[in-house]
């Protein structure tokens, strides 16, 4: 079996990102031109999402050709338009008869304050994404301080002054043939732990600088106020399972327990937080078996996030501790 440096080396997947360092904002896109089969799932309080509905089980649309991981708030959905047109230019979509439709969906994360409040990811950002996943197929992804994880910080819980940089991260793991990847843009509000030992890798500052503290005691010296939605992890776990619609909808759910393994605490009211899957079909496999692997990638695709980003627009990363 060959070894999986990346989700671009599953067969028929292509990413890539569009990154603004300056603003500190960006996305990045995921592709399955040939279409997957998609599912989603929702647990956040305050999401930016774009065709959600169009993945659940009951609907009549039965294919998803890109998600698109985005900076920027709601202005960020912009981006997906992007996506749509140049998928559209290069012959991707779904066939109508007058025309190809891509089926496109996507979430946003706030990266407002980290660069530029004015600067979001566009339409011509999300093509300019789209035009680099195409340019170097099978190429790993960045990972760190690149699109969609360009402007992410993580324990806000204290303020920002004592928030530290996040980033975009990725793990891919396989199982004899089955092969599941995962890509996630962390912008939560706690902190990012150790799944195993729950080690705090990145996260609330203490008031001088020196320790991680835990979410608990920044809870306690905030009070009872919490921060705006300024957060929120959004992520695709993309595998060459052979899933159903509904399939594809329970592996999301079974994921959305890496949130709560690698982030304390996930799934706030404060969080947007959305996990995209995308099922290539070239593999039979048991649902429980691929919804345990996108796990186990997801998590370390967290702790990824924390480790590989780069200290930057005031912000400490884990790397420089």
């Amino acid at each position: 079996m060959p070894e999986y440096a990346s989700i671009t080396q599953i067969p028929g997947i292509y990413a890539g990102h569009a990154t603004n360092d300056e603003a500190a904002t960006g996305c990045t896109v995921i592709i399955c031109p040939k279409g997957a089969t998609g599912g989603v799932d929702v647990r956040g309080g305050a999401p930016a999402t774009r065709e959600t509905d169009l993945l659940r089980p009951e609907q009549t649309v039965q294919v998803l050709h890109a998600v698109v991981l985005s900076g920027g708030s709601a202005f960020g959905l912009a981006a997906s338009v992007g996506v749509t047109d140049e998928l559209e230019r290069r012959d991707v979509g779904l066939d109508v008869g007058v025309a190809k439709v891509p089926i496109v969906s996507g979430a946003c994360l706030f990266d407002l304050f980290c660069g530029s409040v004015s600067v979001r990811p566009d339409a011509q950002m999300g093509a300019r994404a789209v035009a680099n996943a195409f340019e170097h197929p099978g190429a790993p992804l960045d990972h760190g301080n690149v699109g969609a994880g360009c402007g992410c910080t993580v324990g806000k819980v204290a303020g920002l002054e004592r928030a530290m940089k996040a980033g975009l991260g990725e793990c891919v793991h396989s199982a004899g043939e089955l092969v599941c990847g995962a890509v996630v843009a962390v912008n939560a509000v706690g902190n990012v732990v150790d799944p195993v030992s729950s080690r705090p890798l990145a996260g609330v500052l203490s008031a001088d600088g020196s320790t991680i503290i835990s979410v608990e005691e920044a809870f306690r010296e905030a009070g009872t106020a919490m921060p705006l939605r300024t957060n929120t992890t959004i992520s695709c776990v993309v595998t060459n399972a052979c899933l159903t619609n509904a399939q594809a909808t329970k592996v999301a759910q079974i994921s959305a327990d890496a949130y709560a393994h690698a982030i304390r605490p996930a799934h706030t009211t404060n969080d947007g937080d959305t996990i995209f899957v995308m099922a290539t079909g070239e593999v039979e496999a048991e649902v429980d078996v691929v919804g345990m692997l996108a796990t186990a990638v997801l998590e370390e695709a967290i702790v990824d996030a924390a480790l590989s980003a780069q200290s930057a627009y005031g912000y400490q990363a884990a790397c420089d501790r």
